[in-house]
């Protein structure tokens, strides 16, 4: 889908409105969405998959909500997703599972993969990451993944060692996106901006899963016209 982008501010410049999110938990109904261009959600909409009547009306709820364009990567509490059946129930979002899309003027691949994630939609070696992420198109303009790249806003208090992602960080590293949007490690929610890179954790999930935080709202510039 490819959708055409608004000028604002009465620029020449042309900006999309993002409303980033992940790791609501079956609470989506709880979330006072921003209005937007488009909506990213990084994963964990579920509670360990909840049953097909929750998918279901988190996939109505998504019908519901004004944004033109919608992106969903599912996240390790998500697993039932690698059976393509349930990627069907997803109608009112582009839902992406190591793959990317077009929308909004932006190019943008998503992956629910992260380690340790109890096997969830593979790979589980650091090689097979590797392979994986070399695949990531050099031209992207937004990486989702459900779980954040090692070293940035990653740090869980109950666990000793950072709990992102090695290959991730390489990865953006060397394509350099305009923007990396994750989740997973509900307690680092926030920003953080490299000279290349901004890094958002959308986690809007505390501790014990309720939603208490807001989706994170931000303009990006198209480095191209479609």
């Amino acid at each position: 889908m490819n959708r055409r982008p608004r000028l604002r501010n009465g620029t020449n410049a042309a900006k999309v409105r993002l409303v980033l999110m992940s790791d609501t938990h079956g609470k989506h109904r709880d979330v006072e969405v921003p209005d937007g261009d488009l909506l990213i959600h990084a994963g964990d909409f579920t509670y360990f998959n909840g049953s097909t009547f929750a998918i279901r009306d988190f996939n109505d709820w998504l019908g519901e909500l004004p944004h033109r364009s919608k992106v969903v990567v599912p996240g390790n509490h998500d697993s039932g997703f690698i059976d393509p059946a349930y990627r069907e129930l997803i109608t009112k979002a582009i839902l992406l599972v190591n793959e990317g899309t077009i929308t909004e003027g932006l190019k943008i691949w998503g992956s629910p993969v992260t380690p340790n994630d109890w096997g969830a939609f593979g790979p589980e070696t650091a090689e097979e990451r590797e392979c994986l992420f070399s695949r990531i198109p050099e031209d992207t303009d937004v990486l989702i993944t459900h779980g954040p790249p090692r070293g940035i806003l990653d740090g869980a208090s109950q666990q000793k060692r950072p709990q992102g992602c090695d290959q991730v960080l390489a990865a953006v590293r060397r394509l350099r996106p305009q923007l990396h949007v994750f989740g997973h490690i509900h307690e680092q929610y926030g920003v953080f901006r490299s000279p290349s890179t901004l890094f958002v954790n959308a986690a809007l999930a505390g501790p014990e899963y309720p939603v208490i935080r807001r989706p994170i709202g931000l303009d990006l510039q198209l480095r191209r016209i479609q």
